[in-house]
């Protein structure tokens, strides 16, 4: 048993009760562009954390509930951290979130850990979890570290996708093959359409999407992040 496949294994053991998976790990062997350390120093490694499907939901929603959380302006970045940063200082790593300063590239990490590509929603599609996925923070290390039990995508969904209906159901036409319009799909949801279909079930587009149909958020995640997205 390794040391790599030890620290992996805590990982996974800490965050799992929380529906957080360990979501593929990046290595940086030019510093130039590897992220940095607490300490200064440029990290060898970054293990990327993430949901899969509503796993997170349930976890987040309990700790939502909590009369102390409920006036919280950013929830769900605020549960990642109370649980990724004492596990980041208790293993002697950093700790990266998609929503603070200085805005790492989690979807250029993603791509390189999992093999994704990016979907017309701009949202990357995973081979399995399809849409339904997403990245809550990173942890940098010192140190290479392997993961021997991860895989990366040979295959990108899109490119044998030939309906493409994730183009058609999207009623303001704001997803194209060219790019995601966020304020044609923003206008569309202050609409009395939008309203009562994307912004209250979750974003049709992304419904459409025959990958991992399986993995699809539960309603109160759909809403809960429709209403970010919504102005």
């Amino acid at each position: 048993m390794n040391g790599s496949f030890d620290l992996l294994e805590d990982i996974r053991a800490a965050l799992s009760p929380h529906g957080i998976s360990l979501r593929g790990v990046v290595r940086f062997e030019d510093d130039q562009t590897a992220p940095v350390l607490d300490d200064g120093s440029p990290a060898k490694s970054v293990v990327l954390l993430g949901n899969i499907g509503g796993s997170l939901w349930e976890p987040f929603s309990r700790w939502r509930s909590r009369p102390e959380h409920a006036v919280i302006a950013d929830p769900l970045d605020e549960w990642s951290k109370a649980l990724i940063r004492p596990l980041a200082e208790r293993l002697g790593a950093t700790a990266y979130f998609p929503s603070d300063p200085p805005w790492q590239p989690f979807q250029q990490w993603a791509m390189r850990a999992e093999g994704l590509k990016p979907s017309p929603l701009g949202i990357l599609i995973h081979p399995v979890y399809g849409l339904w996925h997403g990245y809550r923070g990173g942890l940098g290390f010192k140190l290479p570290i392997d993961d021997e039990a991860s895989s990366v995508a040979s295959v990108h969904p899109c490119d044998h996708c030939a309906e493409k209906p994730c183009l058609t159901r999207c009623r303001p036409n704001a997803i194209s093959l060219s790019g995601f319009d966020v304020g044609a799909c923003r206008a569309h949801l202050r609409t009395d359409e939008g309203k009562k279909t994307c912004l209250a079930g979750g974003c049709l587009a992304r419904e459409a999407c025959p990958v991992g149909i399986d993995y699809r958020y539960p309603p109160g995640q759909l809403a809960f992040h429709m209403a970010a997205l919504s102005p």
